[in-house]
């Protein structure tokens, strides 16, 4: 071989991984007589790494599911750094491992990754908060031949492995590992692929941080709001009601006397409130009739319809803009967050807005400080926050189209008001109330007769209250003798356009009906719709109702809070055990105890 020409296949490995900032990308071995393009086939290993945490570093700020960024990032791996397995393994508080993912996690699929996790090394990164190399898995003392069989090491197949602690501060949380095989053909810097797991590790430390931060405040809210509800269904109805007196709001039907019972309670406190309701049904008049009852009375009510404006405009409504901000921004100006500082913001139609706004809106929400547009000085408020929205947020919630996250903040107390179709003996009142408005501008004396008032109680005013006004007010200026009667509306004669248009629209997009959220959330497992929402979870419920012919058609007629108690009581008042019975996890149990009410019994 000639000496000025050619390497051998030890100099060659000695010139790329001598310094440890290069990595050969060249695949098998050097055969001798064989030139090797070294500019091709090296690579500096810090840009390798750099793109491969940049890389990562994106997944994790993905909005998705704990599990599947941890497993994306395991895929990720796999394309940038040898390995045969990767596995991340995060614990709960009692040191056992609550999340075990790998390359190609499905929901169930946490075994298969956790028997790949030799348990005497992995305890020992736990407990030194180092990470552990072992460049031979058979003669290294952390492993024995159980991690090596889970490993598929034998005499023939040499099985490095690196473990690394995730860490989140100062505590230990879980752990990062990989393991290869060893063969003569390959070569691996063990240093370097410690330390870039490492980082990587690290990355991922913050994210289960982020995730967690975010579930306890999520399990908070649900607290808070079930303590609420429980106040309100606690309200004796021969308890003096707390009227409302706010201009706009009339009637006397029991769906609005309730609605006015739970405003004035939730008004003492300062939880954000989300105003669910059909378009029409008064939804900014209530939110300033909370505003008005709360201790925030005397501050500034200030409200904004999301929908009205484009992100970039409603981003400087809300959040205000420095001077030079962008073109047309002569000076600074205030946001509506400042204005209402000390008060209310009604943020209405909040369903409408964008998903890069809603990532915005959560941080003001959920920290109540922002920067202005343009600016870098971090503004500290104090605002209580009421939303509205005719959408069915938990739909669009389910199709990704609005945050979860953001959703659990602002539907701390949701309020549901009343369609005009369920309080019907309002209509004389508020046609009433519109036709004296209608007089007083237009200098007329007009009544309604009996048979005028039938029409209207048969309606079914799809536009609800301001459908109703609009009607009124058509009436009234068609209206050719000093009283309305049956003949003077639209409807008698088939010429109301409103109701050819609602009974299109029932036939062509039937909508959706807008119910409260039942569905609890966790932040792993399926989630459980009252206790069991799907046929997977159905059937091990099941296992805990009573057995036997006889008793099986009661069980089938058991409610779900019959099954959870069943399951309690069946294992002993066990948590643990009545899940596994249940087949849910102990944190879904949990949720179901407080969601029904059941006291544990301490045997």
């Amino acid at each position: 071989m000639n000496q000025n020409n050619s390497k051998s296949e030890q100099e060659l490995r000695e010139d790329v991984y001598g310094n440890g900032d290069t990595v050969m990308l060249h695949s098998g071995p050097v055969v001798e007589g064989q030139k090797v393009d070294q500019r091709a086939a090296i690579a500096p290993l810090s840009e390798i790494a750099l793109t491969g945490i940049f890389e990562i570093s994106k997944i994790l700020t993905a909005p998705s599911r704990l599990e599947t960024t941890l497993a994306n990032v395991i895929n990720l791996l796999q394309s940038f750094l040898q390995l045969r397995h990767g596995v991340v393994a995060l614990l709960a508080d009692d040191g056992i491992p609550d999340i075990t993912v790998g390359a190609g996690w499905s929901e169930g699929s946490d075994e298969r990754y956790r028997v790949r996790l030799p348990q005497k090394a992995v305890d020992q990164v736990v407990a030194t908060a180092m990470p552990l190399v072992a460049e031979n898995i058979a003669i290294h003392p952390a492993f024995d031949q159980a991690d090596m069989a889970a490993l598929g090491a034998s005499d023939t197949t040499r099985v490095s492995f690196i473990g690394v602690p995730i860490r989140i501060d100062a505590k230990v949380v879980g752990t990062l590992t990989i393991d290869r095989v060893l063969d003569d053909k390959s070569y691996y810097r063990l240093d370097s692929d410690v330390r870039l797991l490492t980082m990587i590790a690290n990355l991922v430390g913050q994210t289960v941080k982020l995730h967690r931060v975010v579930a306890r405040d999520r399990e908070r809210l649900m607290a808070e709001s079930y303590r609420l509800q429980k106040e309100l269904s606690e309200l004796k109805p021969s308890r003096e009601r707390k009227k409302v007196h706010i201009q706009g709001i009339i009637g006397d039907s029991p769906a609005l006397r309730g609605l006015l019972e739970k405003i004035a309670v939730v008004a003492k406190s300062n939880s954000t409130i989300l105003l669910r309701g059909e378009s029409g049904t008064g939804k900014e008049l209530i939110a300033k009739a909370i505003h008005e009852l709360s201790p925030r009375a005397k501050r500034p009510f200030i409200k904004i319809n999301c929908a009205a404006l484009p992100e970039t405009v409603l981003e400087s409504e809300l959040f205000g803009h420095e001077k030079g901000a962008f073109t047309g921004a002569l000076s600074s100006r205030k946001g509506r967050f400042e204005l209402a500082d000390k008060g209310t913001l009604f943020l209405d139609e909040i369903g409408e807005i964008s998903a890069s706004f809603q990532a915005k809106l959560l941080r003001v929400l959920q920290e109540q400080e922002f920067e202005r547009v343009g600016g870098n000085q971090t503004l500290k408020v104090d605002v209580r926050v009421i939303a509205a929205t005719n959408r069915n947020l938990e739909e669009a919630v389910s199709r990704n189209e609005f945050r979860a996250d953001l959703y659990y903040r602002i539907s701390v107390v949701p309020m549901v008001l009343p369609p005009l179709r369920e309080r019907r003996s309002d209509i004389p009142l508020l046609a009433n109330e519109f036709l004296k408005n209608f007089n007083g501008e237009n200098g007329r004396a007009l009544t309604f007769d009996a048979a005028a008032i039938e029409v209207l109680m048969h309606c079914g005013f799809p536009g609800n209250v301001r459908e109703l006004e609009n009607c009124v007010q058509r009436t009234a200026t068609l209206a050719m003798g000093p009283a309305i009667v049956r003949s003077d509306f639209a409807c008698c004669h088939g010429e109301c356009l409103s109701a050819m248009l609602w009974k299109s629209a029932q036939e062509d997009h039937r909508p959706s009906p807008m119910v409260p959220l039942t569905v609890v959330a966790t932040p792993r497992g399926p989630e459980v719709a009252g206790v069991s929402a799907s046929a997977t979870s159905q059937a091990p419920m099941d296992a805990a109702a009573p057995s036997g012919a006889a008793s099986a058609a009661a069980g089938a007629k058991m409610t779900d809070r019959d099954r959870v108690i069943a399951a309690m009581e069946k294992s002993g008042w066990v948590q643990a055990k009545a899940a596994r019975l249940l087949g849910l996890t102990p944190r879904q149990i949990g949720y179901a105890l407080k969601k029904y009410g059941i006291e544990v019994k301490r045997l």
